[in-house]
């Protein structure tokens, strides 16, 4: 596999090709779990999945590489079939620390909170994004420690949800790992180190390029109900992945904002639609969107995205100072020119492994580390982009932050019978945004 900026990553990659697309959802209602915990070693730390679909799959591999004493017990999502296809992957890797019993694979809407309930540890979300705040939430109340994929929410109002569980996580002592991989990045880490040291001077602008094709698709099967065609598909929905600016181009986004100290915009503005992604297939999602933000200080920070096959592509972050300019480029790694000229010596690492290292080390030495606050804002960034483009107005960081506008069904009881009808493809200048 490789992550967006082209690093490679040493799981293998049948895994993440046995089972893309998978989806956990929640429900609010409780339940009595009767499986009991699994006998193991006072030291063990135990691992519970939630979804299964190939970012899932190597997630868990990666934690169980993570720690000598780390098993995974319980294993939950909407899908059968993508939950045995993860859990054979897995099994095929790291066979002697998958504890999963047929009791303790969870299937069905209430998954999440099953395998919260079974005993684990420490549980990894890699859910469709609409899901993120309520099993955060629900995982912290039940005081396990995290490792919750990016982005973190698709609306406010469930960022101001991760903002509150985050909150409750460090009260409570629990560590937090967030899946923005590049922070993980030994190489990334030193370069964004010398920018916020000044190597560049004082940063003026902040631009990102992400272009890219045609992504997978799950055609209608005979007996799926709407709802299980949209969770099998769930990259085409905003409700369900935020579109591709927050689902994908979040992570250049996120550099964005490490470049700028985690500063966030006040204003944004910008454009986006569809040109390519005309068949009903691509449910509701935008092909592109340009957006400019804006910094109390007078900088500026562009992001540029297309998924449009048969185009060129790129994928770059340029970061111009004062005194100099950074650079992070796919496949060719990053450098700095100006008045220090310099360019990454050290040793690569993989940041996917990296950031599990650092979770389960972090547990083990009773210091709990805490993503919550960056990885809330590095996500609010992408949905403020999204609202920016859907609705052609520029709206600032504090109207964004306070809209009640949620994406998605009125309620969070899920069944496959539930009629939900995605939105209209939105429209600049006709949509609203700010509910």
């Amino acid at each position: 596999m490789k992550d967006d900026m082209g690093i490679s990553g040493k799981t293998n990659r049948r895994i993440f090709l046995k089972s893309t697309g998978a989806a956990v959802l929640g429900s609010t209602l409780p339940f009595t779990v009767g499986a009991a915990r699994p006998a193991m070693s006072a030291n063990t730390l135990r691992v519970g999945l939630i979804g299964c679909g190939g970012r899932g799959t190597g997630a868990a591999t990666q934690a169980l590489a993570a720690d000598p004493d780390v098993v995974l017990t319980a294993m939950g999502d909407v899908f059968a079939d993508h939950l045995e296809a993860s859990y054979a992957a897995i099994m095929e890797e790291q066979p002697q620390k998958v504890k999963v019993d047929k009791a303790h694979k969870f299937v069905g809407f209430d998954a999440y909170q099953k395998v919260i309930d079974s005993g684990v540890d420490v549980v990894i979300l890699t859910t469709p994004p609409a899901f993120r705040p309520a099993h955060l939430m629900a995982a912290v109340d039940a005081g396990k420690h995290i490792f919750c994929e990016k982005p973190v929410a698709v609306d406010a109002p469930g960022v101001r949800k991760v903002i509150d569980a985050a909150k409750k996580a460090k009260a409570k002592n629990l560590s937090l790992v967030s899946g923005f991989t590049f922070r993980y990045d030994y190489a990334k880490r030193e370069l964004f180190g010398k920018v916020l040291s000044g190597a560049i001077g004082k940063v003026k602008t902040v631009s990102s390029t992400r272009n890219g094709g045609e992504l997978w698709y799950k055609p209608r099967q005979a007996g799926w109900t709407e709802m299980e065609y949209q969770l099998r598909n769930w990259y085409y929905q905003n409700w369900l992945s935020g579109d591709y600016l927050v689902e994908m181009i979040v992570h250049s986004l996120d550099m964005t904002a490490w470049a700028m100290g985690d500063k966030m915009p006040v204003r944004a503005t910008g454009t986006g639609g569809r040109q390519v992604r005309v068949d009903p297939k691509f449910g509701n999602i935008y092909d592109h969107f340009a957006i400019e933000y804006e910094y109390e200080n007078g900088a500026r920070a562009f992001s540029f995205s297309r998924q449009q096959p048969g185009c060129s592509n790129r994928n770059t972050v340029e970061i111009a100072g004062t005194e100099g300019d950074a650079f992070v480029n796919a496949g060719q790694g990053v450098r700095m020119t100006g008045k220090e000229k310099w360019e990454f010596q050290g040793d690569k690492n993989n940041p996917y492994q990296t950031q599990h290292d650092e979770l389960f080390a972090s547990i083990r030495k009773s210091k709990p580390m805490n993503d919550g606050e960056m990885m809330a804002n590095s996500t609010m960034m992408a949905i403020l982009g999204r609202m920016v483009g859907y609705s052609g107005q520029t709206i600032t960081w504090e109207e964004a932050m306070k809209s009640n506008q949620t994406l998605g069904p009125d309620n969070d009881e899920y069944s496959w019978q539930l009629k939900y009808s995605s939105p209209a493809v939105a429209i600049p200048g006709v949509t609203k945004v700010l509910g």
